[in-house]
């Protein structure tokens, strides 16, 4: 684990220098001043993770017998430019080419979770953008194909096409034998995580995934379905207090890790605001999550690891993992919007015993537009260039001048080595 822990307090003073104004939309139409960062580039002196995993047969209960990974990565944000670039003919989509890139790094990981901002259109309805969307339902299985375990769904937007959005998107998951949480389409539904069970070494590890938001832009809450959306705090029906106590009842059903993706804070801004860093203390110390994956922001906010956790041992938290991918354009919010990280963090797993969470570390990705909408890992195109990249060294660097500085408050440098699978299967139930 990092030597290093952030607290409340630590940020209550960063945050009383810093004014930052919540945004409950996605704003479209609001320029914004270029970023004036000092140049930066990906940093070389970095540290590698291992991914030889030693033979269980001669491990001890308490010694480790692999090394997994999670990852995540920001926010999926399907603007028209997004699914009509991926448009094969009529009305079928293929998304795959987008993640070519970065696939390596998605199904490389041992689980991955991807943050899906926006419902499915219900069949026999148009696709649709901002402000109110619903993406084509060929996104869930190109997903998959690219490595996808399954997705939360949490967040502002998930209630843009209404109840039987959130129906037509939980069953299009289901169909492609995904995992997802955060929409539910019936109450005993709303009452359970999503559970992925990851065979590796003879053991199962059992990961609770977990998906909330305090965000609802200004749509209500159904009072026919209130638990049809996981909102928490003053805009829906749940605290808190509510995640923890899935999360501990996700731990009495045998998961050895809770995972929460959380849909907070506010537009724009590159550091965490009093919202989020109260809601994850209070995770931090409840003991019962071992990780957060933070989105909404649209833009990098660092990782850093808190206080408390499980046995004490601390949590990590990616406070925001900005956007993987949107059709948001420079014009209008500058480069930082063409730029997110991939979250992974790292499990240690005993032969016996409980896995620990030891590191969650980021990388960044750009995304090529305007261009294909291709997705990049940044530091390996700036150090090799591909073939067909629509990006030159100066878009590279504005891109690395507006997100290496932010990450440089982060608890752990970034990782530049991709995952590599240890586990035998993943399989999501509930």
């Amino acid at each position: 684990m990092s030597t290093r822990t952030m607290t409340v307090a630590a940020f209550a003073a960063t945050l009383l220098l810093t004014s930052c104004s919540t945004v409950l939309a996605d704003s479209e139409d609001a320029p914004e001043s270029p970023e004036t960062a000092p140049a930066q580039t990906a940093s070389e002196d970095l540290t590698e993770e291992s991914t030889n995993a030693p033979d269980a047969t001669d491990s001890a209960p308490g010694e480790p017998i692999a090394e997994l990974t999670i990852v995540s990565g920001g926010d999926v944000l399907l603007h028209p430019s997004i699914y009509e670039s991926a448009r094969v003919a009529g009305d079928e989509f293929d998304f795959t080419y987008q993640y070519e890139h970065i696939k390596h790094w998605i199904d490389g990981a041992d689980l991955a979770l991807c943050s899906l901002e926006v419902p499915i259109a219900p069949e026999g309805t148009a696709y649709s953008g901002y402000p109110m969307f619903g993406a084509p339902a060929d996104l869930v299985p190109s997903l998959k194909e690219v490595g996808w375990d399954g997705c939360n769904t949490a967040t502002n937007h998930t209630m843009d096409r209404g109840f039987d959005g959130i129906v037509r998107t939980n069953t299009v998951f289901e169909q492609n034998g995904m995992g997802f949480h955060g929409g539910a389409r019936t109450e005993a539904e709303s009452e359970q995580a999503q559970f992925y069970d990851l065979d590796v070494e003879g053991r199962t590890v059992t990961v609770a995934h977990i998906s909330a938001t305090t965000l609802t832009n200004g749509i209500p809450i159904r009072a026919e379905q209130p638990w049809s959306w996981f909102v928490i705090g003053e805009l829906g029906p749940y605290e808190t207090s509510d995640v923890i106590d899935m999360a501990a009842s996700a731990r009495e059903q045998g998961a050895d890790l809770v995972v929460v993706s959380m849909h907070w804070g506010t537009e724009y801004v590159s550091e965490p605001i009093e919202e989020q860093v109260t809601i994850a203390q209070e995770l931090a110390d409840s003991g019962q999550v071992d990780l957060i994956y933070g989105n909404h922001s649209h833009v990098p906010e660092p990782v850093v690891e808190l206080d408390g956790g499980p046995r004490g041992e601390g949590m990590w938290v990616a406070w925001s993992m900005g956007n993987l991918i949107s059709g948001q354009t420079i014009a209008n919010h500058g480069y930082r919007v063409t730029t997110g990280y991939l979250g992974t963090a790292t499990v240690e797993v005993p032969a016996e015993g409980p896995a620990t969470v030891t590191a969650l570390d980021w990388t960044a990705v750009t995304q090529d537009a305007p261009g294909g909408n291709r997705l990049y890992v940044l530091n390996e195109v700036m150090a090799n260039p591909l073939a067909g990249l629509t990006l030159g060294a100066t878009e590279l660097q504005a891109r690395a001048d507006v997100t290496y500085p932010v990450m440089e408050a982060s608890d752990r440098p970034e990782r530049t080595a991709p995952p590599v699978r240890q586990v035998e299967s993943v399989t999501p139930r509930r």
